[in-house]
């Protein structure tokens, strides 16, 4: 819901980074650089590190948004899609796996409930995707995408707010996964409406 608005701001910013990473740094290294600094977030989270954890977090979401930048400036690709796409859903999978191996007793239920809610998610949209490329339905409203980019109440923007608020709360963690992954779940259903308007 948010993605549209804050791109406005981050790609500008980003952009301008992106022309002072050397060419031989790829946008696919720079994708795949930040998910290992993002896989050290299962430990952090674990060992309850939590403000530690919430820094690999944001470091994780900037090589995010840098390799898309990358990627506009040099053109993006089909597998740099692949990898950027697997990489985030990955990603926020790990980071709640991290809270649930934290506080098994009181995280592990409702942290099953969330990434239940972002298979919903993350299937919904790639289905999307996959059958938009099929018709020749594109769309630049959240910019040069490798494929259909389709938003919902629970974007990235969303993600990583909620994964900073049950950093900085982390004792509230199974009452906020609930109510983050109904909203999830909201989302889910808007994108089956969207699939039955622009895919019949």
């Amino acid at each position: 819901m948010l993605d549209h608005r804050i791109n406005k701001i981050i790609h500008p910013i980003m952009n301008g980074l992106a022309n002072h990473i050397p060419r031989q740094i790829s946008a696919n290294t720079i994708t795949l650089a930040g998910f290992a600094v993002g896989a050290m977030v299962v430990p952090l989270l674990w060992f309850k590190l939590y403000s530690t954890a919430m820094a690999v977090i944001l470091v994780n979401r900037f090589f995010d948004g840098l390799d898309g930048a990358v990627a506009r400036k040099c053109g993006p690709t089909n597998l740099g899609g692949y990898l950027d796409i697997t990489c985030d859903f990955i990603f926020y999978s790990v980071v709640i796996m991290g809270f649930a191996l934290a506080a098994p007793e009181n995280n592990g239920l409702a942290a099953a409930f969330l990434i239940f809610s972002f298979i919903g998610t993350g299937s919904s949209f790639l289905a999307f995707a996959a059958a938009a490329e099929k018709q020749g339905i594109s769309s630049d409203a959240h910019g040069l995408k490798a494929f259909y980019y389709l938003g919902g109440l629970t974007e990235g923007t969303e993600t990583i707010l909620f994964f900073v608020i049950i950093c900085i709360f982390p004792e509230y963690f199974p009452i906020l996964a609930v109510v983050f992954g109904s909203i999830c779940w909201i989302t889910v259903l808007g994108r089956f409406g969207s699939a039955f308007t622009l895919l019949r």
